[in-house]
Parts: structure tokens; sequence; C-alpha cells
């Protein structure tokens, strides 16, 4: 983490009377493994859209690798969440990780042969292979969510944004999707921003978490924010943190 890809400087955002978070000021840097936890509506993914320049914020400004967000967009990979594709549809999922090359222009791509040796290391990379030339509607959720982190990385971007990619997979594939990023930000320095309801999957691997709740926010290791003290504090009442060989539970609040 020797440079910041991500810089908040007093940030806040705010619909109406309603306010998500403010005065947010960190920095995100190469390499780095930040999980944003929070209930429902207070704000993770819209942080995401911020980072994509598809929300302003409200107060302060935000930079990625320098620059306001929507110039940096070919600089950041997205996972969005996870969302079934229709049986039928006639894509295949090497043609679905490919739109994470040249999908977003127009014009001249890159020639078919390197276009395609860089599409297979990725998939190979992602342990995808195997059902690459499958319809993407006929492949499992944990397939599905692997494809679209193969897009995400297809063009080795500086910063890599995951909303719930853990949701609706079982544990096995929870774990199978966290090793993948986390592999990615080691391999090649991706800084990654990781919301999600799931905490234990990627506990072993955070560096720092971002708690948004009631219109706050904590930041620290999870040692520092995933305690009693610090999560009643947020939330304005008694929340209890449990840990149990080695998994975190949070009890009177939801995470």
């Amino acid at each position: 983490m020797t440079d910041s890809v991500v810089r908040f400087d007093r940030a806040g955002l705010r619909f109406g009377d309603r306010v998500l978070w403010e005065d947010l000021t960190t920095t995100v840097g190469r390499g780095e493994f930040l999980a944003v936890l929070g209930p429902n509506g207070a704000g993770k993914t819209t942080l995401l859209k911020v980072l994509l320049g598809a929300e302003a914020l409200s107060s302060g400004t935000v930079t990625v690798g320098g620059q306001p967000p929507g110039r940096a967009r070919r600089r950041v990979g997205y996972v969005p969440q996870q969302r079934a594709f229709d049986p039928d549809l006639p894509i295949r999922g090497r043609d679905l990780v490919r739109f994470g090359l040249d999908g977003h222009r127009w014009g001249v791509s890159l020639p078919g042969r390197a276009a395609q040796r860089r599409v297979d290391a990725v998939l190979a990379a992602v342990g995808a292979t195997g059902f690459a030339d499958a319809p993407i509607g006929s492949c499992s959720g944990g397939e599905q969510q692997r494809l679209r982190i193969a897009q995400a990385l297809l063009a080795q971007p500086d910063l890599l944004l995951c909303d719930e990619p853990l949701l609706s997979l079982d544990p096995g594939h929870q774990q199978v999707v966290t090793a993948l990023v986390d592999g990615c930000r080691r391999e090649v320095g991706t800084a990654v921003v990781f919301v999600t309801h799931e905490i234990n999957p990627v506990l072993p691997y955070v560096d720092r978490i971002l708690y948004l709740a009631g219109g706050g926010w904590r930041l620290g290791t999870p040692s520092e924010v995933l305690t009693t003290a610090t999560l009643s504090d947020l939330y304005g009442s008694r929340v209890e943190v449990f840990r149990v060989e080695n998994r975190v539970v949070v009890a009177g609040a939801e995470i």
C-alpha cells in the first residue's frame, strides 16, 4: 500500500434531510482490501456508485487515481450484485468476460488473437475454463460469479468494486469468490472495496472495515471496528459482538 488509489476528503452524501454519511476522510491504498459493512439503506451501494461516477457527493471530494471518478472508469473493475441470467440467453461465459475488455467502447478493439489470449488467461485464473463455452444462463450461481469477477479483472483495474458478491452463494462458493478477489489484489496490487453482509468469509483477508450506520461511520481494522463498544456507539443502542472460533457474531443490529 505505497500509494493511494482512492481519496475521500470530507465526503458526504445526503438525500433531502436524510444523511447517509458525511465528513468521510480516508484513502484506499494500492493492494488494500477494504470491507464496507452496515444495514440496508446505510449507503454502501451508493458509495460504490460515487466511486463509479454514477452518483455525486453532496459535500467534499473524492478521486480515483487522482482523477474525478467519472474520468477514471477504465481504471475501475466492477462486480455488481448477483442477478440470475435468462436461461435462454445466447451468450457464452467467455463472451460475457470479453465485454470487460472492449464492451465499453466503440471502434477498433484488440486484435482477435491478443484479446483471446487475455480472455483465456483470466478465465484460467478464476477457474472458469471448464464452463467458459457454456451458455451463461446454464451456469450455476457460483460459476456466474466467477465469470463476473473475470470480466471485472480482465482490464487489470487499479480499483475493484464488489457489491454484495457473496449473496445467494453457499459457504464453499463464498470462500472461492473471496479468495479470487484477494488473489488479484495480492498479485497485481489492485485496491478492493468490498460491500458485504457476510463478514466472516472475508475476515481473513480484510485490512480495514468501513462500517456505515445511522448516518455515521467508523473506520479501522476488524479488531478496532467489530467491538461491542464501537458498534453500540455507532448504532446508538446496545450491540453485542461475540467471537466464536474465529467467527464474528453481531447481535442486536443488522450487519
